[in-house]
């Protein structure tokens, strides 16, 4: 079987989606997964055992490009995919899967995409009220899953794949300590501060940790650097050689290897 997977288009969503992959990989051992996802996603598709091939999305997010969408569609027809999964809820986001003729086509019913998609399932967030429900929920025929509690227990979470040697390197690379464990934190919020926790329930959390032994690496983007700073300045002097802000001071494969080297996040 070979599966066609239109991929989110953002982090979060990006490492959510592996658990509907992991899932489709134990449905079906010998399926070939292929994501068509925004190139900046290859380091995460990379370290996804249950992805075949990441295929690029020329199209940044928000743009229609109807005809560029038919023709990567029609660029696809010789791959012969059997089956498509449309993760994003948006109308544009299925068109792919159409042009390229693949006869299944599954995805939440989003910007009412009747046509689009032939296996169209209608959202009840309060069945599913996690978007890894959701997405793992997509790998089942809609009659035998109705809601989260239907889904085979225990659901496969996503688990990136770092190795020990990476994990050395790259911590080092930052100056992370290997006499401490580590603890990360991602104080930052897309849509402000509005939806952040405060700064100084970061520190107060960061201190206590630190007094127990730990160090803390904040991560984020050059937006949340300020953040990271805000936290280390209400430290006890002493403790702020413990916590390491790495916003907007790592790469997206950078910072996978650092967040596995961490005992919680």
């Amino acid at each position: 079987m070979k599966i066609l997977v239109i991929g989110p288009s953002w982090v979060g969503d990006m490492m959510m989606s592996q658990s509907l992959y992991r899932t489709l990989k134990a449905e079906y051992p010998s399926a070939d997964i292929d994501v068509m996802a925004p190139a900046w996603c290859r380091p995460l598709l990379a370290r996804m055992p249950e992805v075949n091939q990441a295929l690029a999305m020329p199209l940044g997010h928000g743009t229609l490009g109807l005809g560029e969408r038919r023709r990567l569609g029609h660029s696809l027809r010789a791959k012969g995919y059997d089956r498509a999964y449309v993760l994003p809820n948006s109308f544009k986001s299925a068109l792919v899967p159409f042009f390229a003729n693949v006869p299944q086509r599954t995805g939440w019913r989003g910007e009412m995409r009747y046509g689009l998609l032939n296996d169209v399932r209608v959202l009840d967030k309060a069945a599913f009220p996690l978007m890894v429900q959701r997405y793992v929920a997509l790998a089942y025929d809609k009659q035998r899953v109705q809601r989260a509690a239907d889904l085979p227990q225990p659901l496969l979470w996503p688990q990136l794949q770092v190795s020990d040697e990476e994990i050395a390197e790259t911590t080092s690379a930052f100056n992370l300590s290997d006499h401490r464990p580590i603890i990360g934190f991602c104080p930052g919020a897309e849509f402000g501060p509005a939806k952040r926790w405060p700064h100084y329930h970061y520190a107060v959390l960061a201190q206590q940790l630190i007094d127990q032994g730990y160090q803390i690496a904040l991560f984020g983007s050059a937006k949340d650097h300020a953040a990271g700073e805000q936290i280390r300045t209400a430290l006890a002097e002493a403790a702020r050689d413990f916590c390491r802000n790495l916003a907007g001071e790592t790469q997206l494969e950078q910072a996978v290897i650092l967040l596995a080297a961490c005992q919680a996040v």
